[in-house]
């Protein structure tokens, strides 16, 4: 069993990929958290949401936790176009209503949208070589 002390597996695409890192903060509340989670785990989470990412051209996103602090990986493929592929994800069936659903959960200002929501980090260091 994978946990954050054995590792996670990544899967590899054979062809080479983006990644984009977001951050988002949730409400600190342990309930709100445990139910932020349930919704998130592959027993709950709606399938139109996976369908509407990958359809977009996302090929792989993890979200992590830790506290209230929520970060998350986004694998795609090279010619992946950010605004574009997340504007029309806005726009597919049940998005917004996973959004609002969300909103309650997150730190963000009311009717804001995923974009709005997770902020891009920039990466500062990487081990090269």
């Amino acid at each position: 069993m994978e946990t954050k002390f054995t590792g996670y597996s990544t899967k590899l695409f054979g062809v080479p990929t983006k990644r984009y890192c977001q951050t988002l903060d949730l409400r600190d509340d342990p309930a709100l958290i445990a139910l932020y989670r349930r919704y998130h785990s592959e027993e709950e989470l709606w399938p139109e949401i996976c369908d509407g990412i990958r359809r977009v051209g996302v090929l792989e996103m993890e979200i992590y936790l830790i506290g209230t602090r929520l970060f998350m990986v986004v694998e795609t493929a090279l010619d992946f176009d950010w605004e574009r592929a997340f504007k029309e994800l806005a726009g597919l069936p049940r998005q917004g209503e996973w959004e609002e659903r969300m909103s309650a959960f997150q730190v963000a200002s009311p009717g804001a949208g995923s974009a709005e929501k997770w902020q891009l980090m920039e990466r500062i260091f990487r081990l090269y070589g």
